[in-house]
């Protein structure tokens, strides 16, 4: 791998509101071996109007009766918080990340002077938000879910005219439903747009479990973002379809193994199963005694363990010659 993949944890509103779970869930973040840990930053009465719908896996998770606004307004916290939450990440050792979803959000994480930035797919088609935060000419990971790759041009043109440079661009593939079904998540389309935009690809989960995300890594995923929650039986949109701690670390864990079984793409030896060819491996050797001066043949030859004598490959350089001793049956030929 030329690169250790990036593992986000997706603490998004999982939090519902409230600023110790959120706190907690840093802590427990970086026990499980994220490399970031990710929030959704947003003034609610500034991306949706009264009127916006939820989506129907939110009316399967949340009180049906509110609206989307109201339901906003009850998970995410103040912009004050997101200050604290930010100091807290640089104290404990895993980096802060939030997406915003409004201009005055935009604002607040640039002071709080972020590495990167995060766009959700939601956003992707949102002219002036794209344009501010490419004018901060910082590293973009754009997620992609509900795209066409039209969609997804448009945005990165949009981008890297405005302060973005393309080697900053990370594209995640994503499927926009909660959770997302197998079928649906077609992870080969990540190496479509690696391919077509020339970008270092990812991969946002929402499927369930952990087994969708590895295979991203074992495909080429640079970035692995998926959603994590203390406890999926709370309240709340996005804790269904999220991991829990130990499932995060397992995902962890196995995304490691992955990336480090996938080396560098030579084929050779491994130095640990070198000293396994001798034993592994035939050599030439007598199926019958043999007297010196006779005239090796396939009747006096076979092949048998251990690997260490002369390789059968030589089989035909072998039969014809004369036995320059004698051998006992099973012993390794000489020449």
């Amino acid at each position: 791998m030329n690169r250790k993949v990036t593992i986000i944890a997706e603490a998004g509103v999982n939090h519902n509101g409230n600023f110790e779970l959120a706190k907690e869930m840093i802590f427990r973040a970086r026990e499980a071996g994220a490399d970031i840990v990710k929030f959704q930053t947003a003034v609610p009465e500034l991306v949706m109007s009264a009127s916006a719908p939820k989506a129907a896996y939110q009316l399967s998770t949340t009180d049906q009766a509110e609206s989307q606004l109201e339901m906003a307004k009850a998970i995410h916290l103040p912009l004050s918080a997101y200050v604290k939450l930010k100091n807290i990440c640089d104290e404990v050792g895993i980096r802060f990340l939030s997406t915003p979803f409004d201009l005055v959000s935009v604002d607040l994480l640039h002071q709080l002077k972020m590495e990167e930035w995060k766009i959700p797919s939601g956003e992707i088609t949102n002219y002036p938000y794209l344009k501010k935060i490419a004018s901060f000419g910082q590293p973009v990971i754009l997620s992609t879910g509900m795209c066409t790759m039209g969609e997804i041009e448009a945005a990165i043109q949009l981008l890297t005219e405005n302060g973005v440079k393309r080697e900053m661009l990370t594209l995640l593939h994503c499927t926009t439903e909660y959770p997302a079904p197998y079928a649906d998540i077609n992870l080969r389309a990540m190496q479509q747009m690696r391919e077509k935009f020339g970008v270092n690809v990812g991969y946002s989960d929402h499927s369930i479990g952990i087994t969708v995300p590895v295979a991203a890594v074992a495909l080429g995923a640079t970035i692995i973002e998926k959603h994590f929650t203390l406890d999926k039986n709370m309240p709340g949109p996005d804790h269904k379809a999220s991991l829990e701690p130990n499932e995060l670390a397992e995902m962890v864990q196995s995304i490691r193994a992955t990336e480090a079984a996938l080396g560098d793409g030579y084929k050779k030896p491994a130095s640990s199963e070198i000293k396994n060819m001798p034993i592994a491996r035939k050599s030439i050797v007598a199926a019958v005694g043999i007297r010196k001066g006779e005239i090796f043949s396939e009747d006096n030859l076979t092949t048998k363990r251990p690997g260490s004598g002369i390789s059968p490959m030589r089989w035909p350089e072998i039969i014809g010659q004369k036995a320059i001793k004698d051998f006992e049956p099973d012993e390794l030929i000489v020449l």
